[in-house]
């Protein structure tokens, strides 16, 4: 990335002026406090909760402990609503509906498009390599227009279940002359390091992850985008004040004393993908399991969509991606328990025989 790079230059000259609203919690949080219109009288529940009053809206406990299991600043992480609304908030601050264009490369996470279509961006769209589904570098880069503001790379990409190529990815975010976000979901199912530390040399960098996935915590939806202090100041300026509850907070914070327990499940549903694929390997109507480093394998299958029905009638529920570029026939499994992949197997022997 050219050490010209201008983010302010990307930023929507309404954004850059906005003068965000000022949260009562945002000054103090201790003390007599009689200045936000809370409930005096507290919640209905009668443990302790100080539910009655509004979170903290910077966030700076789980920020600070997200940023030291990472092994970055502080400043460099913001916590949202998953990660769709860290996708939300990149579109507002740096796309101007009706103008702006974003690039994607299929087949990919289905939200960045329905994301863009609410915000009236323009999307324009790269596949991925046939097969291997790698960025096509040249291509991706060719496909840039004067308005083009954003680039996202998912990976491991959903619903693929590969990694990017590093070497790939580089070139991209050192060329690309916008804003360029890595969603890393699916990274702890990975045996590669994430790219939040390279949010400190690449400015047009921004990377998404996620408490879904291998924190198990999908319920309580809590997404984190990590990027230079200039972009996560923009999106602490346009979120809403009071975005994370205490509620979410709390769980969050309280899983990262559990950090031993989310590795051992995280290593145990790896574990789990081998022996998942290489039973998938062994039925007859199963033509190809693609590689993956998530908690899913998308399968190619004899009549895939019958097979989906027959699974869905079973009360056995997978994916169907056959609709997605370059996945033809294929289905998207995520991998489960021993005994839920046991009988997942055993229905596909029923259903394709």
């Amino acid at each position: 990335m050219s050490t010209t790079f201008d983010l302010d230059q990307l930023v929507r000259p309404n954004i850059r002026a906005l003068k965000p609203y000022h949260s009562a919690r945002a000054d103090f949080s201790e003390g007599l406090l009689l200045d936000a219109n809370e409930n005096s009288l507290g919640s209905p529940f009668t443990e302790d909760d100080e539910l009655h009053r509004y979170p903290d809206p910077s966030q700076q406990k789980l920020r600070n402990l997200i940023a030291q299991w990472r092994g970055v600043r502080q400043e460099n992480v913001f916590v949202g609503v998953g990660s769709d609304e860290g996708i939300d908030l990149l579109y507002r601050i740096f796309c101007q509906p009706g103008q702006d264009r974003i690039l994607t490369t299929p087949p990919t996470y289905g939200m960045y498009s329905v994301s863009a279509n609410i915000h009236d961006i323009n999307i324009d769209e790269v596949l991925l390599e046939e097969e291997t589904f790698q960025p096509r570098v040249d291509a991706t880069l060719d496909a840039v227009a004067p308005n083009t503001k954003i680039l996202l790379l998912c990976s491991p990409n959903n619903p693929t279940g590969n990694l990017f190529d590093a070497e790939r990815m580089t070139e991209l975010i050192e060329q690309f002359p916008g804003i360029v976000v890595v969603d890393e979901a699916y990274v702890d199912f990975s045996s590669e390091e994430s790219w939040a530390q390279k949010v400190a040399k690449y400015p047009n960098l921004v990377v998404l992850q996620t408490m879904s996935k291998s924190f198990g915590l999908a319920g309580i939806r809590l997404g984190i985008t990590f990027a230079n202090e200039e972009i996560i100041n923009y999106m602490m300026k346009v979120k809403a004040p009071y975005n994370i509850n205490k509620l979410t907070a709390q769980r969050a914070v309280e899983a990262f004393k559990k950090l031993d327990t989310i590795q051992f499940n995280t290593e145990a549903i790896r574990k789990e993908r081998k022996q998942l694929r290489d039973k998938l390997n062994d039925l007859k109507a199963v033509e190809k399991v693609y590689p993956s480093n998530a908690n899913f394998l998308l399968t190619k299958i004899s009549e895939a969509k019958k097979v989906y029905q027959k699974l869905a009638d079973r009360g056995i529920i997978v994916r169907y991606r056959g609709d997605e570029p370059l996945c033809d026939g294929c289905l998207r499994i995520t991998v489960g328990t021993p005994d839920e992949n046991e009988r997942l197997i055993s229905a596909l022997k029923e259903v394709t025989a």
